[in-house]
C-alpha cells in the first residue's frame, strides 16, 4: 500500500510538471491571411515567385531544398514560371556532374531535371560553417514543424533583445517564437534587404509571408489539386445523399400504399 501511494504521488507530480511545461511552451503565433487555407484555397502566384526570390537571395546560402527540382518551378500549381524562365533559373547555377570520359568530375549549367543546388558538400561542411549547427533542409520544413506556416512566419519576425536575466552564449540569438527561445541562426531579414522583381515593397513582414508561402508549396506541391478533389468529393456526396433520400422516400411511399 505504501508503494502504491508513492507511485500515485510520483504520477501526479509528473502530470503536473507536464501540464506546466506545455503551458509554458504554448505561444500564440502571428497570423496572416493565407490564400492557400480553406476548401477553396489557392497559392498566390506572385507571392510564390517572390518567395522563391527570398529563398534564393537569403535562405539558399545555408538551407538546402533537396527534394525540389527546377522543373517544379514551371509546373501547374506552383510558382508557374514559364518553361523558359525555369530553364534560365536552372542554367544560372553550376551543377557538379560526371565522371566524364576521362573519369573526372566536371561542372555544367543546371538543367530543369536537376534538384536545387545544395549550399554545402555534406552535413559536416554545413555544421563547420555554422558553428556546429546544421541548417535544416527546407523542402518539407513547414510540415515538420508544429504550427506549420504560422510558426515559420512568426519565427522570421520573432527576433528581439533577450529579457533581463537571460544570457545567451556567443553566436546564439533570442527569438520569442523559437522552441526554448534560443536560435543559432542570426536574423536573416531586414526591411529593404532585397529588391523584388515585381516592385513590391520588401518589408520584413512581406518577405516572411512570401517565403513561407513558397515553403508551404514546396512541402505540399499538390495542395491545390487536393483541394479541388476535396470539393468534388463534397459535391458528389451531397448529390448522392439527395438521390438516396428521394429513393428511400419513394420506396417507403410504395410500402405505405400497399398497407
Amino acid at each position: 500500500m505504501k508503494n502504491f501511494f508513492k507511485i500515485l504521488l510520483l504520477t501526479h507530480f509528473l502530470f503536473v510538471v507536464s501540464l506546466s511545461s506545455n503551458a509554458a511552451e504554448k505561444v500564440e503565433y502571428l497570423k496572416t491571411d493565407w490564400t492557400f487555407k480553406g476548401l477553396f484555397g489557392k497559392f498566390d502566384r506572385g507571392s510564390l515567385q517572390r518567395g522563391y526570390q527570398v529563398y534564393t537571395e537569403v535562405c539558399a546560402a545555408c538551407h538546402s531544398m533537396k527534394y525540389v527540382s527546377y522543373r517544379n518551378l514551371a509546373e501547374k500549381g506552383g510558382p508557374e514560371f514559364s518553361v523558359e524562365q525555369a530553364k534560365a533559373i536552372a542554367a544560372s547555377f553550376e551543377v557538379k556532374d560526371g565522371p566524364n570520359a576521362d573519369g573526372e568530375m566536371f561542372t555544367r549549367p543546371g538543367k530543369l531535371s536537376d534538384k536545387f543546388v545544395m549550399p554545402y558538400e555534406n552535413v559536416k561542411a554545413a555544421q563547420a560553417a555554422n558553428g556546429g549547427a546544421y541548417p535544416p533542409d527546407m523542402s518539407v520544413l513547414v510540415k515538420a514543424r508544429g504550427g506549420g506556416a504560422n510558426y515559420i512566419y512568426s519565427l522570421l519576425q520573432g527576433y528581439e533583445d533577450p529579457p533581463i536575466g537571460i544570457t545567451l552564449d556567443e553566436g546564439v540569438h533570442y527569438n520569442k517564437y523559437m522552441y526554448g527561445n534560443k536560435i543559432k541562426m542570426a536574423n536573416p531579414l531586414s526591411d529593404g534587404l532585397i529588391e523584388y522583381a515585381d516592385g513590391t515593397t520588401a518589408s520584413v513582414e512581406q518577405m516572411s509571408k512570401d517565403v513561407t508561402t513558397f515553403l508551404t508549396w514546396a512541402a505540399e506541391p499538390h495542395l491545390e489539386a487536393r483541394h479541388r478533389m476535396g470539393f468534388k468529393a463534397v459535391v458528389y456526396l451531397i448529390i448522392l445523399t439527395i438521390l438516396v433520400y428521394f429513393s428511400m422516400k419513394r420506396i417507403w411511399s410504395r410500402i405505405e400504399t400497399e398497407v
